[in-house]
């Protein structure tokens, strides 16, 4: 039976998507770097770290890391305080409530710094839910690499076969298959450009997964 459920950030409980991709295209123009729609699409999953040090060797920008890492965040930061149309995706949040009202633990792993982590939880009042907040900023390789992942299922108070991700990315997606992770693909409107075949099992809406359903993930599949 499923104990505990690790929950992406970005794509899955809220979308700031669309603010990281403001605040990253403002700050490659005052860079002076051309970075194309395909490129940019590679980045899901992966730490501001990971991308910056991946435009580093490619445009071999002058700028330190760590430089290029604040100046995002402060550019994300202020359109993030500005953005009042700011919600939670449809559903997530009904989810988390009846997971955690039935003993579920649940975990966040996410590729966001633990500033943006930090924001949003704030924002939304989501603290009192979740044990342990991973922020993907704390480890070398991003997603697909699995090493978010296994650190979050070691937190866990089951073994990993009792564990769940859901993600909305294909470099999540494999980041927690490689982790040995059951994984639920969310296929929402956001994830168009993201191939999600790797899941276990995919969902369209967070009316499709509630408690039950959940709970009893491991054993359908097995039994499939």
């Amino acid at each position: 039976m499923i104990q505990t459920v690790i929950f992406d950030m970005d794509g899955v409980i809220v979308d700031t998507e669309p603010v990281h991709r403001y605040a990253y295209f403002k700050q490659f123009e005052e860079m002076n770097v051309a970075v194309t729609e395909e490129l940019y699409t590679s980045f899901t999953g992966n730490s501001t770290r990971n991308i910056f040090q991946k435009l580093k060797e490619k445009f071999n920008l002058e700028q330190d890391v760590e430089d290029l890492i604040l100046r995002k965040r402060s550019i994300f930061n202020d359109a993030f305080d500005s953005k009042e149309d700011l919600e939670l995706l449809e559903g997530v949040e009904n989810l988390i409530k009846e997971l955690h009202e039935n003993g579920v633990q649940l975990i966040l792993a996410s590729s966001a710094s633990k500033v943006t982590i930090e924001r949003v939880f704030r924002r939304f009042k989501l603290h009192q839910y979740f044990t342990h907040l991973v922020s993907g900023e704390d480890f070398p390789k991003s997603k697909p690499h699995p090493a978010i992942f296994e650190h979050a299922a070691s937190l866990s108070i089951a073994p990993k076969e009792s564990c769940i991700v859901i993600e909305d990315s294909t470099n999540g997606i494999k980041a927690a298959k490689a982790a040995g992770i059951l994984c639920v693909g969310y296929n929402s409107i956001h994830s168009e450009a993201q191939d999600l075949s790797e899941a276990d099992v995919v969902i369209n809406h967070f009316n499709e997964l509630g408690f039950d359903e959940v709970k009893n993930i491991d054993s359908k599949l097995r039994n499939n």
